[in-house]
Parts: C-alpha cells; sequence; structure tokens
C-alpha cells in the first residue's frame, strides 16, 4: 500500500476577535476545526463546502502560510510544524499552491519570465540566466504558453490564461504536491474546463 504523501490531524486554526479599548480577545472565529484527512502521492483530493467554510484557511494552513492553532502536518514522512524558516522554505519546494484569484495573485510589475522564474531563483535551480529562460520556456509551454509570452505583463493576459501563468508558476520547482485553492471559481464558465482539463493533463 503506498505511503500517505500527506497526512492532516486534528488541524485547528482560530481566529480571535477582539473588542474594547484594549482590545481584548473575546471569542474566536473557527475557521478550521479538527480536520483529518491523508493524500496519497498521484492523488487527487478535494474538499467541499459553502463558501467561508474554511476550505482556503486549510491550504493556507497546511502550507505555514498560516500558523495552526492545533494539529499536526506530516509531509512526505516529516512533520512540518516545528521547522523553523530555512527549514520550512526548502520543504516549500515540493508544496506549492495556485490561488484563486488569478487578477491579485500576479505580481503586475513582472513580466511573465520573472513570474515563473521567480521560484527558480528562490530555490537556486538554474544554474544562470540562460538556464532559467529555458526552463521557463518549457514550462509556459506545458501549460500551452508560448516563447512569446516570456515578456508580457499579467495585464495584457485574459483571465484563463492568467491561471495558467499561476500554474506554470506552481509547476517551476517540480513539487510533489500543489494545492489548489478553488483554481477556477473566479473564471468565466467557458474557460472553468479548460483549466480544469490542464490540471488534469499534468497530473498524468
Amino acid at each position: 500500500m503506498a505511503e500517505n504523501l500527506l497526512e492532516v490531524k486534528n488541524l485547528k486554526k482560530y481566529f480571535p476577535v477582539k473588542a474594547g479599548v484594549f482590545k481584548r480577545t473575546v471569542a474566536h472565529v473557527k475557521a478550521v476545526d479538527d480536520i483529518s484527512f491523508a493524500v496519497k502521492e498521484g492523488e487527487t483530493l478535494g474538499l467541499v463546502g459553502e463558501s467561508g467554510c474554511g476550505k482556503s484557511t486549510t491550504g493556507r494552513t497546511i502550507l505555514r502560510l498560516l500558523e495552526a492553532t492545533e494539529g499536526k502536518v506530516i509531509f512526505d514522512g516529516k512533520s512540518i510544524m516545528d521547522l523553523d524558516k530555512k527549514e520550512m522554505r526548502a520543504v516549500r519546494r515540493d508544496m506549492q499552491i495556485i490561488f484563486q484569484d488569478p487578477y491579485a495573485s500576479l505580481n503586475p510589475r513582472m513580466t511573465v519570465a520573472d513570474i515563473v522564474g521567480e521560484p527558480l531563483d528562490i530555490h537556486k535551480l538554474a544554474k544562470n540566466k540562460q538556464e532559467r529562460n529555458e526552463k521557463v520556456k518549457e514550462i509556459l509551454e506545458n501549460v500551452g504558453l508560448g516563447e512569446e509570452y516570456m515578456n508580457r505583463y499579467p495585464h495584457e493576459f485574459s483571465g484563463g490564461q492568467r491561471q495558467r501563468i499561476g500554474v506554470a508558476r506552481a509547476l517551476a520547482v517540480d513539487p510533489k504536491l500543489i494545492i489548489a485553492d478553488e483554481p477556477v471559481s473566479a473564471l468565466d464558465v467557458s474557460v472553468q474546463a479548460q483549466v480544469v482539463n490542464l490540471l488534469q493533463d499534468l497530473q498524468k
């Protein structure tokens, strides 16, 4: 039986509600309350629920973009909740996220080459600029965008194309796990199927 790539055990994320002059905590919003699940390598798991039920918070807490209130996250056999920043950065190479909003998740001042190439720079995966550009070109082709798009800026693209850029950025470091935070909810219905099909093809 295959080992679990990701195990989430009794995960909780509470946000304090503050009131009064001294901003004392008077209650907590239980965004994620005691959730557990596991994902095997090559498996797709969907979290389903109404808007505001904590799906996005769960994903961000797993990646430690938000710190958990309680619980454990074990990734590739390693408990990640107690890792320091340097150790967590190394783990994040294997854990990537595709954000919900393709309009807000891309830096408008960066070209596509720099957006997709930034993870390569952070994790030192290219020896020089030429190798970096070759890798970016290959990644963009994998998501259906040609070399001619490399020097363009996010505002020059449609929503579906921007989300493809977001997918390319997540794929740049060849991660073991991708958390897709409702990656098609901000897109037109006609484009949603294209992005879903792209993700399925890339998983294969």
